[in-house]
């Protein structure tokens, strides 16, 4: 029988299944309308809400008030978005400042943050700490030619690919948004170390936290705002039984090292009318669904 660790929160078995989601961007009124269709199948399912909800916060506020409504329990990790001081937003709070103000805002609906203790799922696929987790990037994705960050975003500056983060997502305190990623980067080991060992984890973030999801992108010197090589190892040295992230707006279920890596965005309107919706939108992490299964065949398919 494992034992919790110190620190591990109460919690009791779980009728319901995990779910995830990311990347809503309900700004767009289509992907709000899709949020206010968002139920829970069961009265026990949990769902994880992996950043991007919205750039202003009284949006982000409203979209996890719904679901903290209605899911037994909601876990949000941030986006890169929802970071943004945007000019339109009554939240002129920046950087550090921002993100604590936004954890307030989830603690006062009930829902779960990086900042709190991580939860133990005990439904199906379980008993599994689900660790939310904020690690931004450090621009060590480099692009092919490139030697350092510098010559990185040179590369990418040529090649037009700028991420509006440049101008929008201050990092203040820090001198710069790789100082505070090596930061949270460290923050988010010591947690992870002090998890209970006996339990594999679902690691949470808004970006991948290994590299190999990038190698899709359309432009790839995107990948420079996608990441950090310093988490590499993680899902196997903190045992993830799944991976869940966004940011890529490209939903698909991948395998790392035997590991479920998923990607559970929405994305933008203009590309969900292209593509399609995600089907079903809201992903299953647990029980691992046929939809998953399908995705390692096909995987296996073009290894083989």
């Amino acid at each position: 029988m494992t034992t919790a660790a110190p620190g591990t929160p109460p919690h009791r078995p779980s009728t319901g299944r995990l779910y995830a989601v990311s990347d809503l961007h309900v700004a767009y009124q289509e992907n709000r309308d899709t949020v206010e269709q968002l139920f829970p199948e069961d009265e026990g399912d949990w769902l994880l809400v992996a950043g991007d909800i919205a750039e202003r916060a009284e949006d982000v506020e409203w979209a996890l008030r719904l679901l903290a409504g209605r899911f037994a329990k909601v876990v949000w990790v941030p986006g890169n978005h929802e970071l943004w001081t945007h000019p339109s937003d009554s939240l002129q709070l920046r950087g550090e400042r921002r993100y604590r103000h936004l954890v307030e805002i989830c603690r006062s609906l009930g829902v779960l943050t990086p900042e709190d203790p991580f939860p133990v799922w005990t439904g199906p696929g379980g008993p599994v700490t689900i660790a939310p987790l904020f690690l931004l990037y450090d621009y060590s994705f480099l692009p092919t030619g490139a030697t350092d960050a510098a010559s990185g975003l040179a590369l990418a500056e040529a090649a037009g690919v700028v991420c509006t983060d440049e101008f929008l997502l201050h990092p203040d305190p820090y001198p710069t948004r790789a100082d505070w990623c090596r930061a949270r980067v460290e923050y988010s080991r010591a947690r992870l170390e002090a998890c209970d060992p006996g339990l594999p984890t679902v690691l949470v973030n808004h970006f991948p936290v290994v590299r190999e999801p990038t190698s899709v992108l359309y432009h790839p010197e995107f990948a420079m705002w996608c990441g950090t090589t310093a988490t590499a190892d993680w899902p196997v040295r903190y045992r993830a039984a799944a991976v869940v992230y966004g940011h890529l707006h490209i939903p698909r279920i991948t395998r790392y090292n035997g590991i479920r890596h998923l990607e559970v965005s929405l994305g933008y309107p203009r590309e969900w009318h292209r593509r399609g919706k995600p089907e079903p939108l809201l992903r299953q992490v647990f029980p691992e669904s046929e939809l998953g299964r399908e995705a390692d065949r096909q995987q296996g398919a073009k290894l083989g």
